[in-house]
Parts: C-alpha cells; structure tokens; sequence
C-alpha cells in the first residue's frame, strides 16, 4: 500500500480487503455503535493514510458522520488513536497471558502456544496492529508511557517464556534477550504485509511461526 504517498477516501477504505480484519471486535462492550463505528474508521484512515494526515472529516465520513460528530464522541483525534493503541496492545498481552497457556507445563509446548496465539492474534487483527507499531509517535507523552508500560509487560512475558527453558534445560543457552526480540518481530513484523485473503490463515501463520521460533533455542543454537 502507497501509504503516506496518496490519500485514500472513506469509499476506498471501505472497499480496500487490505484493510479488512477483525478490529471490529475489538472495542469495549459499553461503547456505542457509534464509538465503535469510529474506532474502525479510524483505523482504516490511520493505517491507510498515517495519523496525522487523517482529518476528523476522514473518520467521520467512513461512517457517515459530519465531521463535528466525532467530537461528541471523542474529545479529540489523539484519544481516538489513545484508544485504539491501548486496546491493541492489551489484547494482543491477552492473548497470550491466559490460564490455558501458562498452565502448559512443557517449555517448549509453552513457547509455541505462545507464539502461535500472538502471531494469530496480529494476522487476525493487522490493521489494529499496523496502526500500534507504526503511529505510536501520534501520541501524547503521558499515553505513550501507558502503552509503553503494556509493551514492557509483553516483552516480559516472553523473555520468562524463554527463559523458563533455558533454566530447565529444553532450550540451548541462548542470549534471552536478542532471541526475544527475534521472536517478538517475526510475529509482529507481518502487520506490514498480511492480508486475511492471502494464502495462510492466522493460525496457520501462527504454527508456521512457532516452528520457526523453536528452532531458534533448539538444542545445539547459537543464538
């Protein structure tokens, strides 16, 4: 996509499969139809077009509003984009740090629960995604210590994944924390290019990505 290069309209947006993914179900229970409508507007304008070219009238529009009408809703551009960055990045942690997973006993079976269900989750929601990594600079300096603090979390909860088995011996000792990082990426790395109608679903990225992972603290790595 030529983003930042060419704005796109409500209509494109709208009509675009890139942009297609289950951000929709995303959004808090107690919001209204149309705060949710406006999260994924906003979404599609934010990963199409990047912040702080979407106008409040690009939002709006995508749900057929004036583009006063999100104001009613949202104080202002920043809380939307507040919003939807919080949100991703909380349940992108969820969908990982769940009594189903950490009640696998074997590290190695662990880690792949682990990096199949955030690679999943990132396929299943790459347009909220997309929009976490690449336009955490639109925020103000108190939310993005916020989200920033949900990334440390993350990132820890997958060094003790790994770390875990390297203590007991499942996995070579590597350096836990450049291996993090690697595995880290290669599950969030795909927001850039995946699309729900390509070839892999999510969960079959998420097993192919697993195997991957494995194999970089398998017995005998140099990582």
């Amino acid at each position: 996509m030529a983003r930042r290069q060419a704005r796109f309209t409500a209509q494109d947006l709208a009509d675009d499969p890139r942009l297609r993914d289950h951000s929709p179900d995303l959004w808090r229970e107690d919001l209204g139809e149309v705060q949710r409508g406006l999260l994924t507007s906003a979404v599609r304008c934010f990963a199409a077009n990047g912040y702080h070219a979407t106008t409040t009238r690009d939002i709006a529009e995508g749900v057929g509003l004036s583009p006063a009408a999100l104001y009613v809703h949202f104080p202002s551009k920043e809380l939307v984009l507040y919003e939807i960055i919080r949100v991703g990045h909380e349940r992108a942690l969820e969908s990982v740090d769940k009594p189903s997973i950490l009640a696998v006993e074997d590290s190695s079976d662990r880690l792949r629960a682990i990096i199949s269900a955030y690679t999943a989750w990132h396929a299943r929601h790459h347009v909220v995604a997309r929009v976490c990594q690449m336009e955490l600079a639109g925020l103000t300096a108190e939310h993005y210590d916020e989200v920033l603090e949900l990334r440390h979390r993350t990132n820890e909860f997958f060094r003790d994944a790994v770390a875990r088995g390297v203590a007991d011996g499942s996995f070579a000792k590597v350096d836990v924390k450049r291996v993090t990082r690697a595995m880290l990426s290669l599950s969030i790395d795909l927001v850039r290019w995946y699309r729900l109608d390509g070839e892999d679903s999510p969960e079959q990225l998420g097993e192919f990505y697993a195997d991957l992972a494995l194999k970089l603290v398998a017995p005998g790595s140099a990582g």
